[in-house]
């Protein structure tokens, strides 16, 4: 019956630290949406380069991926919307 309690420290711990990882993925995923198209797509580039280093945890790879995923992600929305006001440019010129 000793060991139930430390199993039970550590799915607190386990489940402050999946809070603590949304809180934080929530934050910077904020702060991306406000970047512009150049510096999403360079921050896209370094996180890639750091995604090819091979010493790497697991854990630290996925939360790259994720940054990765989330820049692209903020440069084709940049994109869509330079594309939109360039149909609407073109609608006022004709």
């Amino acid at each position: 019956m000793t060991e139930a309690k430390p199993q039970a420290k550590r799915k607190k711990t386990a489940s402050k630290g999946k809070a603590a990882e949304a809180a934080e993925r929530e934050q910077w995923q904020k702060e991306i949406e406000g970047l512009s198209y150049q510096e999403a797509n360079t921050a896209l580039e370094l996180t890639l380069a750091k995604l090819q280093s091979a010493d790497l945890e697991v854990e630290e790879m996925a939360g790259f991926y994720r940054r990765a995923e989330a820049y692209a992600a903020r440069c084709q929305v940049v994109l869509e919307q330079v594309a939109q006001e360039v149909v609407e440019w073109e609608a006022l010129s004709a």
